[in-house]
């Protein structure tokens, strides 16, 4: 997976310094003196493109590739994440797995331009007491999670993904099935006649048609966030809340190349489709079943973006192994991984077996009184008749 930083610096309109983006502000904020500015309609502005898929695996434009700034490149042997950041910046760490294991790359072939962006919702602060709210929710995670994983070190990235629109137009046939119920008589084990209702299937061919538009089927482009992590936090608003691609949104974030490309991502949609519009003909097939379902599928108007979204992102080292935290920056879904305290776990696993010996003894007790319960006589004090004292 390959990280960006952001592509260009946006200079405060008051000290000149560079300003970065403000999720809890929504505006471009001045790190120095504090001063916010919007972003400007025409940086802001415009519709996100769909392009052509089959031009585009055909050949993409030069002019569609690269961040349009000098950059440089480092990899993590751990965890193989490639990131791409302004040269007068030092890497000292892999931003995802935190591994001092990073080795210069050279980037030989440029990668396709995002056209389209997610922007931060959440600030840190949020996330912070999020991720110290989850900590606190995990039972079995030891008590000293909450000071060993430290929150302060939790960074902003935009990972990247692929989405994939596509018409399909196709045709169905399969041999559909209705239950009817025939009556059967039979000789049980005591050489009894009885009777029973068994089940049969009469079978028919059928045939159709579904017509079917996929809308932004997203395919992660990710390999410094585990898959299984991303899908919990999933999903992300890319229908209907992305904006056009701008290094605004970047500014002072760091951004990940892609490392799965148009092509491989393109097949994994293909195939994402396919099955769906497998399902989708099932359920048109009429009758209480069906088999030897045939698909003839017809894809047209394939299209596709590639956006930025935004996660926070928490990796540490606990008794040396790497875990992470996740947090969707625009929804605040989190997901993550945690350490497992032995002793909780071994004294769950004594409650457990104190309850089920005590269980075991009181119905060894009622086994033992043969199931009744012996109380002492009642005592009478006077022999008057239908009185009766209780001490």
């Amino acid at each position: 997976m390959d990280e960006v930083s952001a592509q260009n610096k946006f200079h405060c309109p008051s000290c000149g310094a560079e300003a970065v983006w403000n999720p809890a502000k929504q505006m471009l904020v001045c790190a120095f003196c504090g001063t916010s500015a919007p972003m400007q309609p025409t940086e802001a502005g415009g519709e996100v493109p769909e392009n052509c898929l089959v031009t585009a695996l055909r050949n993409i434009a030069p002019e569609d590739r690269g961040w349009d700034t000098a950059s440089r490149s480092v990899k993590c042997q751990s965890c193989q994440a490639i990131t791409v950041f302004e040269p007068s910046r030092a890497a000292q760490r892999c931003d995802f797995c935190g591994s001092a294991s990073i080795i210069p790359v050279d980037e030989q072939t440029r990668p396709i331009r995002p056209e389209s962006v997610l922007e931060f919702k959440l600030p840190e602060t949020q996330v912070r007491d999020a991720i110290r709210a989850w900590y606190g929710s995990r039972w079995f995670a030891p008590n000293t999670l909450g000071t060993k994983a430290m929150t302060d070190t939790v960074k902003g990235i935009y990972i990247p993904y692929w989405t994939f629109d596509a018409q399909v137009a196709a045709d169905w046939t399969a041999m559909s099935g209705d239950h009817y119920y025939e009556t059967e008589s039979y000789t049980d084990s005591n050489g009894n006649r009885q009777t029973r209702q068994v089940r049969k299937t009469r079978w028919y061919p059928s045939s159709g048609h579904v017509d079917h538009f996929f809308d932004d089927e997203l395919v992660s482009a990710t390999r410094g966030v585990p898959p299984e992590l991303l899908r919990k936090v999933e999903p992300f608003p890319t229908t209907s809340d992305l904006k056009p691609y701008n290094a605004g949104f970047l500014s002072g974030w760091i951004v990940e190349q892609y490392q799965i490309d148009l092509v491989a991502a393109a097949q994994h949609a293909l195939d994402v489709m396919e099955t769906k519009t497998r399902s989708l003909c099932a359920s048109e097939v009429p009758g209480d079943t069906h088999r030897d379902l045939q698909v003839d599928a017809d894809f047209s108007a394939q299209t596709f973006k590639h956006v930025l979204v935004p996660v926070w992102l928490l990796a540490y080292d606990y008794h040396g192994k790497i875990y992470q935290v996740v947090v969707n920056g625009y929804t605040g879904a989190i997901a993550g991984k945690y350490p497992k305290s032995w002793i909780k776990i071994l004294l769950l696993v004594l409650a457990i077996l104190a309850l089920i010996g005590g269980i075991a003894a009181i119905s060894q007790t009622r086994e033992n009184s043969g199931g009744r319960t012996n109380y002492p006589p009642l005592e009478r004090e006077h022999s008057v008749p239908g009185r009766i004292n209780l001490r």
